[in-house]
């Protein structure tokens, strides 16, 4: 069942390359901002009759969670912003390197320090050195 998720996720990742290429090149014809309002935009949509449909969950409980667990929609935001702007002066490859490379280090500090409630995952030496191999691999794709 792992594995089927690992490829899961790796075609989601493979979609993110995609989508960000796409939408770069839109900003270059509607504006930066614009095209990143349009992907929230459609998305929205498309989730909407997603949620209409298939939902099982309660939005009425979105008033009564913590505030900060309502910050990923503006995380969200930032990330596709800052591809729509930084892909068409480095590339799509270095953007979305550099993007998984925040997301491993992010994830390893919130998983040492059991932020956001999550279980914790010591921070290791070969974790360290997993991280550096990754960015001198970085170096050499790019």
């Amino acid at each position: 069942m792992k594995a089927l998720f690992y490829f899961i996720a790796f075609v989601a990742g493979m979609a993110l390359s995609i989508e960000g290429a796409i939408y770069s090149e839109l900003g270059k014809v509607i504006g930066k901002f614009e095209s990143s309002f349009y992907n929230f935009f459609v998305g929205s949509i498309i989730l909407l009759l997603i949620v209409l449909f298939f939902g099982r969950g309660n939005l009425n409980e979105t008033f009564r969670v913590p505030k900060w667990y309502l910050l990923g929609g503006l995380f969200c935001v930032i990330y596709l912003t800052v591809l729509v702007f930084g892909i068409p002066k480095v590339g799509v490859g270095i953007s979305m390197i550099a993007a998984v490379m925040g997301q491993i280090v992010a994830s390893m500090l919130i998983e040492h320090f059991k932020w956001l409630g999550s279980s914790q995952k010591r921070l290791t030496k070969d974790r360290i050195i997993a991280v550096l191999c990754m960015v001198v691999a970085m170096f050499f794709i790019y």
